[in-house]
Order: C-alpha cells, then sequence, then structure tokens
C-alpha cells in the first residue's frame, strides 16, 4: 500500500471514529477524545520502541518492553533514566495496548483510564518535563455523562474508542523519522474539526500550506535558525512546519517556543509537539496572555517568529498606565486600540526578534490602512525600515474567516530601504467551499518574496518616503497595478460590425416592404 493510500485509510478511519462519537458526545468535543487516546497511544509505543532500542543496544535483542516485564517490575535507575529522556514513564501493565487487549471486559475502564492517565503525568512530577507533561490529559473526561446516562455504557464507548484507535495503521517503527503517521492524523483531525467548527475551529488552526509558506519565508537566507517563536501559538501548527521546511537534519538543533492563552488549546499544542517526535527539552510551551503576560522574554531574541495572532482582538491598551513604558511598545509612542491588539501583537514580536531574523506574521487587512494609533504604529515601524514585505493572500483561506488576510514580513537588518508590496490574491484553487494554495501558487509567491523585484501586476518595491508620503498606508493595492482583466474592445472591428449589422437591416426591411407590395 502506498504512502497516500496509508494516508486515506488512515483519514477514512478518523472520519469514522468522528461519527461513532457524535451519537454520544455533543458538538466537536469528541476530538478531545480521539486526540487524547491517540496520543496515549503513541507515547505508550515511543516508549515501548525506545527501551526496546535499549535492550537491543545491550545485547537483548528480541525483547519487547510490552509483553516481557512480568508484573510491572522494572529497575528504579532504568525508569529514572527513561524520565530524563522521554519526559515521561508508563509501566508495562499501563501501556495502551495492554489495556486496549482487557477494554471490553474491564467493567472499571472508566477509573483504570483515569488512574493511568494520573500515573503518566504523576511520573514527570518533580523533573524537568514535570510542566511539559502537566494536564496533558486534563480533557479526557473519562466520567462524562456524554459518554453515556451509566458507567456500563460509558466504558463501552471508551472501549470502542480505544480499539479503533488501536486498529488505525500508524506505521512500523516509529523511530523511522519517515514515517509520520501519528503527525498525519493529528493534522486530518484539526483540519476536520476546524473545517466544522468554523471560527472556533479556525482559532488555532492555520492551513497547513499558509503554515509552510510563513515558514519559507521566515528560513530564507539562513544557513541556521536555533530559536523558533510563536506567541500566539494555537495548536502549534506554525511551529512544527519549521521542522518539516528545514529537514530533519537542521530541524534537529532547533528549540521551539510559543505561548497560549486557552488552555485546551494549549494542551493540544504540546500533545501537537509529542505527536510530531519533538522531545520535550527542546519546546517551551507556556500558558498565559502573551501581551500582559509574556513568558519568554528571558529567552530573546528569536532567530524566526512566525505566527497568526487573533485579530482585532480587545487587550488592556491604555486602560493600563504601565504599558505604555513596556519597552515592547514604548517605542512607537503609542499603545494599539484597546478593540484592536493587532499590532501590539506586531510590536511584541518586533522587540523579540533577533538583529538577523524574520518574523512573518498573518494580518487582518485594516491594520495596513486604518487611521489613529495604528497609523502612528506604522508610521514608527516604516521610519525605522522594519517592515521587509507585505503580501496581500487570497480571501477565504482560513476557516471561519472568509475575508482576504495578509502577511508582514519584519527584519531590523535590510539591504534597502523599501518595502516589496506582493499582491497573491488571485494566487489559489477552489476546493470545495474554501480556496487553497497550491505548490504552484506557494512557489510564485515565495520566488517573488525571494527575488524582490518589480513583477507587472504582481510584484512592486517601493521607497519609503513614497509610503510615508502616503500616510504610511501599507495598502497592496495602494502600490501595485491591478490588471484591467476586462475583455478589450477593437474599435474598427466594431464599426465594421456595426456596418454590416446596418446594411443587412436595410436589405432585410428592403424585402419586407417588397412581400407587403405582393400581398
Amino acid at each position: 500500500m502506498s504512502k497516500d493510500q496509508e494516508r486515506a485509510e488512515l483519514h477514512r478511519t478518523i472520519w469514522a471514529i468522528a461519527n461513532d462519537l457524535r451519537g454520544s458526545v455533543d458538538g466537536w468535543d469528541f476530538k478531545n477524545y480521539i486526540l487524547g487516546f491517540l496520543f496515549y497511544r503513541f507515547i505508550s509505543e515511543d516508549l515501548t520502541a525506545h527501551l526496546n532500542a535499549a535492550e537491543e543496544e545491550a545485547g537483548n535483542s528480541g525483547f519487547n518492553y510490552a509483553t516481557d516485564v512480568k508484573d510491572d517490575e522494572i529497575d528504579e535507575e532504568i525508569r529514572k533514566s527513561t524520565i530524563d529522556e522521554k519526559g515521561y514513564f508508563i509501566y508495562p501493565s499501563e501501556l495502551f495496548r495492554n489495556v486496549a487487549a482487557n477494554a471490553e471486559s474491564n467493567d472499571d475502564l472508566n477509573i483504570t483510564l483515569a488512574t493511568i492517565f494520573k500515573n503518566i503525568e504523576g511520573s514527570a512530577i518533580g523533573t524537568e518535563s514535570e510542566q511539559d507533561m502537566k494536564g496533558l490529559f486534563s480533557d479526557i473526561d473519562v466520567n462524562s455523562p456524554k459518554l453515556g446516562t451509566t458507567t456500563a455504557k460509558r466504558n463501552e464507548l471508551l472501549a470502542k474508542i480505544m480499539l479503533n484507535i488501536g486498529q488505525m495503521n500508524l506505521g512500523g517503527d516509529l523511530r523511522d523519522a519517515q514515517i509520520d503517521a501519528f503527525g498525519d492524523a493529528y493534522e486530518f483531525l484539526m483540519t476536520m474539526y476546524a473545517s466544522n467548527a468554523g471560527k472556533s475551529g479556525g482559532e488555532f488552526f492555520t492551513p497547513q500550506e499558509v503554515a509552510e509558506l510563513l515558514a519559507r519565508i521566515a528560513c530564507d537566507g539562513k544557513s541556521r535558525i536555533s530559536k523558533v517563536y510563536d506567541p500566539a501559538c494555537g495548536s502549534g501548527s506554525l511551529l512544527l512546519k519549521f521542522a518539516k521546511v528545514l529537514g530533519p537534519d537542521k530541524a534537529r538543533g532547533v528549540s521551539f517556543f510559543g505561548q497560549e492563552i486557552n488552555i485546551t488549546t494549549y494542551n493540544l499544542c504540546r500533545i501537537n509537539m509529542f505527536l510530531h517526535h519533538v522531545p520535550f527539552n527542546q519546546f517551551d510551551i507556556q500558558l498565559g496572555d502573551t501581551l500582559i503576560e509574556p513568558k519568554h522574554l528571558g529567552e530573546i531574541p528569536f532567530d524566526a517568529i512566525v505566527s497568526n495572532p487573533p485579530y482585532s482582538t480587545r487587550w488592556a491598551g491604555d486602560d493600563n498606565p504601565l504599558l505604555i513604558n513596556d519597552d515592547r511598545f514604548s517605542p512607537a509612542g503609542v499603545l494599539a486600540p484597546k478593540t484592536k491588539a493587532d499590532l501590539a501583537f506586531t510590536m511584541h514580536m518586533l522587540y523579540n526578534l533577533s538583529t538577523t531574523g524574520t518574523a512573518a506574521i498573518v494580518e487582518f487587512p485594516g491594520v495596513l490602512y486604518r487611521g489613529g494609533a495604528e497609523q502612528k504604529i506604522r508610521q514608527y515601524l516604516v521610519e525605522n525600515n522594519y517592515v521587509d514585505t507585505v503580501i496581500q493572500l487570497p480571501s477565504n483561506l482560513f476557516f471561519g474567516v472568509g475575508i482576504a488576510t495578509c502577511i508582514i514580513v519584519l527584519k531590523k537588518s535590510k539591504a534597502d530601504n523599501s518595502i516589496l508590496f506582493i499582491d497573491a490574491s488571485d494566487d489559489y484553487i477552489k476546493n470545495g467551499n474554501k480556496n487553497l494554495l497550491t505548490e504552484d501558487n506557494l512557489d510564485t509567491i515565495f520566488n517573488e518574496y525571494h527575488n524582490r523585484e518589480d513583477v507587472q501586476y504582481k510584484a512592486r518595491l517601493v521607497n519609503n518616503t513614497d509610503i510615508l508620503a502616503n500616510d504610511c498606508n501599507l495598502s497592496v493595492s495602494s502600490y501595485v497595478e491591478q490588471e484591467d482583466k476586462r475583455e478589450k474592445i477593437d474599435i474598427d472591428a466594431l464599426n465594421t460590425s456595426l456596418a454590416d449589422i446596418v446594411a443587412e437591416g436595410n436589405t432585410l426591411r428592403q424585402r419586407v416592404d417588397e412581400i407587403i407590395a405582393n400581398l
């Protein structure tokens, strides 16, 4: 079976499980159960593969941690060293495969699972990975009445979920970097959830093709990237695109930093890191309000920043008199409006950017032209030559957001005093009720960004002085001429055609007159 066929089969299985759950669980809460059990299976198999490999290196070939350890008798030093390396520990009896094997006959399955989830998180207490593991299973309520009105019915559904998850074809050796079926399953479920949940889904999921474009832009021209940051990281899809864009060799040394205000999405992001084989000591995902309580100021500067912050969300703004003195916002001399925090996120990212770094940010188009405080912030950015590129994206790319968004690229060290404007509003194909960026579209947009040259109707390099003279308007349509796609009319041909029509009309009238005369 080819990879595409395996992926299609995997997606059909996930969809079937989702349909089973939707009969019991209202709305799209079922995602928590699918992702939770998918994560449980992943860390069980990943730990088993890790310990099996260690035994094989020690000369104990054929050893299987899941079946060959009796009564959970584990050497304490092995347990501690495993936690140091993997960030958690699971006893053989608590591995997914062993619990799933007895799930249908376990009348206390809900209690068993609740205990196991608590034990897995508890194994990291007092270690370096404690915060990375804490609360990862908190969204899986095995005693929720949504699963059934009685304990027996809940356990019946829990067993069904485990069996279906256990039957998924998620690849062979988890140590094989070419196999990312767990990550693919996660991304498919997130796409499915976001497309059906509308705006609420789009809050934590950025379409993969947009994520790839941002990652390619942020990586351009860099031989090495050590730290990647997203201050509104959602489920982590933007951060993880770097691993795929950089490739396994370069990505191995990259650390991922992110902050998320929503606790459920914060949990999803950490789960996503594990599912994509990112070791716990290579990611630092924090919970909290980035604008008011930034958690990574001690980690700056960052080589690359990518983000799709919430559009026109509210924040404290000038209600908090301390913010105007905050080093992140004070340089502009004004705070972003309380009802529109977009440029507050932009200033935060600029502050966290290294001298040679690149920030690629998805923005709501209003930030490009609105007046007042936002115009003053744009003026600061343009006068200090921080804006590198503005890209107009097609409309209807994001779930729950029909309007055309844009990308603003920031740099602190530019080779010129100009801003490149790219009109990519027509670079898409229709994909159901959404628009989609194809690989060709991505290549076209990226090449225009990389080449930094004028292209008729597509790209234009504009000097900062001209932009300042235009009230710091950064709308792409203000600088890139729109192609007139109306059909051009040949006046001479039109006159000839009209003359022919008039002559034919005269002939017809003459014939009608002759017919009437004969009558």
